[in-house]
């Protein structure tokens, strides 16, 4: 039992080290969201350019012998260019990804607000007035982050950080009642 213990000890001090990475990197999410952004477009980019460059060496070493539909040199390239376009365009990536999420909002939005006008109209009860002022705040927030160029990316922070906090209260719990468990 002592040696599982010890075990379990040192998986939550691990548990507990990537809880606190987690913490870090919601907190710089929230405090620079568009420069966090930058880098991961960059980091990105590079990954798509280093996969690029493996496919067209793999086309090259293989002479494009090695099947009739060998597209690697056709991935490789198109990996590049994208790779390319993540770097150059990376400000647009956080815009791109607000305007998917808060167009996913308003039509979550809508959705809720045809059900409470159904509701109004077949059910006739205090029910469809709460849905209602529920989809307008969904439809206010949807709008919220369409034009707020880093409202997601400090969205994901704050949730990175809460989930960490969560962890490691959970962890340092477990750890200090684990002699009772055993």
């Amino acid at each position: 039992m002592d040696y599982l213990q010890k075990i379990l000890k040192k998986s939550g001090w691990i548990s507990i080290l990537i809880s606190a990475i987690f913490a870090i990197l919601g907190i710089i999410l929230i405090w620079k969201p568009e420069e966090t952004i930058k880098v991961i477009s960059y980091v990105l980019g590079g990954i798509f350019i280093v996969i690029g460059l493996a496919r067209i060496i793999a086309y090259i070493t293989a002479k494009g012998k090695s099947d009739f539909y060998n597209l690697d040199i056709v991935f490789g390239i198109l990996a590049i260019i994208l790779g390319i376009v993540t770097i150059i365009y990376s400000n647009m990536i956080a815009t791109f990804l607000n305007l998917i999420v808060g167009v996913w909002i308003i039509y979550s939005a809508l959705v809720r607000l045809n059900v409470s006008i159904k509701l109004k109209n077949k059910v006739n009860n205090r029910a469809w007035l709460y849905t209602l002022i529920l989809a307008i705040i969904m439809l206010i927030c949807g709008l919220y982050v369409i034009f707020n160029s880093t409202a997601i990316i400090a969205a994901i922070g704050i949730a990175f950080f809460i989930y960490s906090i969560i962890d490691i209260i959970e962890q340092v719990i477990f750890m200090v009642n684990i002699k009772d468990i055993f």
